[in-house]
């Protein structure tokens, strides 16, 4: 057991500080022993134990241990303690002085819905440019994002003020020397200067270029670090960072030889505004986004205008798209999924959207559901761990009233659907008015994008179950009978895009027939031409015209 701290029994608040502090030494050495079996008997859990280095707490498991303080001491511990917590005995002191939570976080019963006009979406324009433009000056006053600042507190921000503030960090910018094809890295989490940095480097002539801000403020000088390969390869110019990490953040000035300047949006964001923006067309690069495990081996896909718009648009043809939906999301704004599917889709649509941190989600996973519920979405996306966390720390009590009958696609992707997941989910939440045709399991990647592949709207998850000794022994999918129950299962992710074709191969690239294992290969308007400074790993990428996945 954790050592509890010694309390003087002498008063009433001295016995009760004692017995919660035993209380919550259990639950923090049944969490850790839970996850990590082995580390009975090797480790000692104390409450001066790191949580990552020691106890082995990442964000899941802290998210995981914040919950269930929460709900054994029925109080409310702050978000940012997902973050900012080193020890257990941090989270004590917190639990000691925090208020209790109110039974009812959060009515969801939906919030008046938001009436406006149906909007046409810009099918014509031929760089995320003219998409803001043409949504400010025909309906400039128009809600784009609500920003989620607590349960009742979101921030709106419009296409006018997006607009606005743009020009005002692209003067910025510009003013520190920027020049047109230069790469600007953005690592902010998710607020309004996101927003603001992204279209300011596009009207100043820049390439922006996402990273992910650092989860812990007690780990940033070793996160910038990890970062310094992505900088060097992206030859990053500027570099955007949040104001509290502004001073950390000059170290990379020594570690990235073409940076030549790290400051906050603040400090872009004083030299007035232009009026004439840097000129783009389709074939102009819009994004670098680098992929997942990208700061060994930096891998920027790189991506147009006219790739971003092709991607989005057939999304939103998949999808069934238009400024009648509302899009709730909580993915992070650094991640393609998060990037392009939920806020810059949204943006070309003139779909309202909500958008919450990531960390809001992980501290309270309810908290997406009553979103959902109050904006009566009708589009939301996740990956599969996001679904099974809803199933296992989510209760009734948390979604009282809620009701998710408005969703017409709750997007499944970015990492592999779970057959088992997928039935949880829907079993655990139709009583709230979830219905099963509406999940979607898709496929995609940051080479074409984002989405790839997406089932038709209402058709509902189709598992494939596969005989196990023909997949293993031959490659082939043969379909098992009802009663194998050694069969493998797969979730099917529906079919390409509009414009967009795939094929399976074996190791000669010749095309196999239905139901054979083999490579994913694409092609298509929204796919890559390739990685950034890295022609070795592109060239592994193109077989002909097509792309390996």
């Amino acid at each position: 057991m954790i050592d509890a701290p010694q309390h003087s029994v002498g008063t009433n608040q001295d016995i009760a500080s004692a017995e919660v502090a035993t209380r919550f030494s259990r639950l923090v050495r049944d969490l850790v022993w839970e996850l990590h079996p082995h580390m009975q008997r090797r480790v000692a859990v104390t409450l001066d134990s790191d949580l990552d280095r020691d106890l082995g707490l990442d964000s899941l498991g802290r998210a995981e241990l914040v919950l269930r303080i929460d709900r054994t001491f029925r109080v409310r511990l702050p978000d940012r303690l997902l973050a900012d917590a080193d020890t257990p005995r941090d989270l004590l002191q917190a639990l000691l002085v925090a208020a209790p939570d109110r039974a009812a976080v959060m009515n969801a019963l939906p919030a008046a819905p938001m009436e406006l006009p149906e909007v046409v979406a810009p099918f014509t324009a031929e760089t995320l440019i003219d998409v803001l433009a043409y949504h400010v000056r025909s309906h400039g006053n128009r809600p784009h994002v609500l920003l989620w600042r607590g349960e009742d507190d979101e921030q709106t921000i419009t296409f006018a003020e997006l607009d606005r503030e743009a020009r005002v960090m692209a003067a910025g910018l510009i003013e520190h020397g920027l020049t047109p094809g230069e790469r600007v890295a953005i690592m902010l989490p998710t607020e309004a200067a996101f927003f603001e940095a992204l279209f300011g480097v596009l009207f100043a002539g820049g390439i922006p270029v996402p990273l992910y801000p650092p989860f812990r403020r007690a780990q940033v000088e070793d996160h910038l670090r990890r970062q310094a390969g992505i900088l060097r390869n992206a030859g990053a110019s500027l570099l955007i960072i949040g104001s509290e990490i502004r001073n950390v953040g000059q170290l990379m000035l020594g570690l990235c030889e073409d940076l030549r300047c790290v400051e906050t949006v603040q400090a872009f964001s004083r030299a007035g505004s232009i009026e004439q923006i840097v000129p783009a067309g389709p074939e102009t690069i819009a994004l670098i986004q680098y992929t997942s495990g990208s700061t060994g081996d930096p891998k920027g896909v790189v991506l147009t205008h006219a790739n971003l718009l092709a991607n989005i648009r057939a999304m939103g043809e998949a999808l069934d798209a238009s400024s009648a939906d509302v899009f709730v999301s909580w993915l992070p704004l650094y991640h393609d999924m998060g990037l392009i599917g939920a806020w810059l889709g949204t943006l070309h649509y003139g779909v309202p959207t909500i958008i919450m941190p990531p960390l809001a989600f992980l501290a309270d996973p309810g908290r997406w559901l009553r979103a959902m519920g109050r904006h009566r979405a009708t589009l939301s996306a996740a990956p599969n761990f996001a679904f099974e966390l809803c199933c296992k720390n989510v209760r009734d009590e948390d979604i009282k009233g809620l009701d998710l009958s408005s969703l017409k696609m709750l997007v499944n992707g970015a990492e592999p659907v779970s057959p088992a997941t997928i039935e949880r989910f829907t079993a655990r939440f139709a009583k709230f008015g979830f219905q099963p045709e509406a999940l979607a399991p898709v496929y995609g990647l940051a080479e074409n994008s984002v989405g790839l592949t997406f089932p038709p709207i209402g058709r509902g998850p189709i598992v494939d179950r596969v005989q196990r000794p023909a997949l293993s022994r031959d490659g082939d999918a043969k379909m098992a009978d009802p009663g194998d129950a050694t069969a493998l299962q797969f979730v099917a992710c529906g079919r390409p895009i509009e414009g967009h074709e795939v094929r399976i191969v074996d190791e000669a690239s010749a095309e196999l027939p239905e139901r054979t294992e083999g490579r994913l290969q694409f092609k298509g308007p929204s796919a890559t031409r390739g990685y950034f400074r890295n022609d070795e790993k592109t060239k592994a990428l193109f077989d002909g015209e097509w792309l390996e996945s």
